[in-house]
């Protein structure tokens, strides 16, 4: 989507970007089947994502804004963006070329979707050309008074799979609680959702965590994209005991889905001292909140310092 130029800003900045946790992990299908009547289809949710990208390579800011939720939300290194703040930032990314590739299309319910995809861009970020960057994107869209609108963007760069030492991998199959208890109950509040989580991940009850995810979860990494098995083979391959959670922010898909997006530190990523952004949204199925979707990956960054203005000379009187 638009915000590719972010990842840029990052690059310039740092270099840096999260790795995955370790592990080898099953790779998700290239579209998920939804259990809710799908209202919008691959190809037309393709076509949208396209279509706000090209109001950026034609510099049309006013059509831009226009595909835009008032309340959306864009994940990125440096911090999560309003809709006012998506706008005057996008102005200083030029595309000169942007390839897409490995989209999935994932129907959240009959007013809402998400669309994933790898953009590979070239081009200039603030007047200063880039090196070629390749990075995994997902947006979520919403259907608001008859109109699709993007209400969530959020990207981090690919990364090539960690391979866990075998030692490493036996340790952590043998780990898990020989009892796990049941998951505690979740619901329409999406950041206490993703604290019951992270919680059993502390606990290694992988079992409980699972139970908590719809059967069609489509998980973003920079390593890759993962369906419900390989997301549960995953976070069980990681040390998740001093992970601190905060900077919870949340936003209303509509009646039976939310999102939310947060900082995790001290989980062992490396290349990532300031911690790590997520995003995950959990829907309403036969009465219960499930997660749907995660991304993960995105590292976070200290904002670049704004350049002073320069004074305007005293008059000689």
């Amino acid at each position: 989507m638009k915000k590719i130029f972010l990842l840029i800003a990052v690059l310039i900045m740092t270099g840096a970007c999260a790795a995955p946790p370790p592990g080898n992990r099953e790779a998700a299908p290239t579209a998920a089947a939804s259990p809710a009547a799908v209202a919008m289809t691959e190809a037309d949710a393709i076509a949208k994502e396209k279509a706000i990208w090209d109001t950026i390579k034609n510099k049309d800011w006013d059509a831009f804004g226009n595909m835009l939720a008032d309340d959306q939300m864009e994940v990125t290194g440096e911090g999560v963006n309003d809709k006012a703040a998506s706008i005057a930032s996008v102005k200083k990314f030029e595309p000169t070329e942007v390839v897409f590739s490995d989209w999935k299309f994932l129907s959240i319910d009959k007013d809402a979707f998400i669309v994933v995809y790898t953009a590979n861009t070239k081009g200039k970020y603030d007047g200063k050309e880039f090196k070629p960057v390749s990075a995994r994107a997902s947006s979520a869209w919403v259907k608001r008074a008859g109109k699709w609108l993007a209400i969530y963007h959020q990207e981090c760069e690919v990364k090539p799979a960690m391979t866990m030492p075998p030692s490493k991998v036996a340790k952590a199959a043998a780990s898990p609680t020989p009892t796990p208890a049941a998951a505690p109950a979740t619901g329409s509040d999406p950041s206490a959702n993703d604290r019951i989580v992270w919680d059993l991940f502390k606990a290694k009850n992988y079992d409980a965590f699972a139970s908590l995810l719809a059967s069609d979860l489509l998980e973003v990494e920079p390593d890759g994209t993962y369906d419900k098995a390989g997301s549960v083979k995953g976070v069980s391959m990681f040390d998740a005991s001093k992970a601190v959670l905060s900077d919870f922010k949340s936003v209303t898909l509509d009646d039976d889905a939310a999102l939310t997006t947060y900082t995790v530190k001290g989980d062992g990523t490396p290349d990532a001292p300031l911690g790590v952004r997520h995003s995950s949204i959990w829907v309403k199925r036969d009465g219960k909140w499930l997660g749907l979707f995660h991304h993960g990956g995105t590292p976070v960054v200290k904002p670049k310092p704004e350049a002073a203005p320069t004074p305007a000379p005293a008059k000689k009187g």
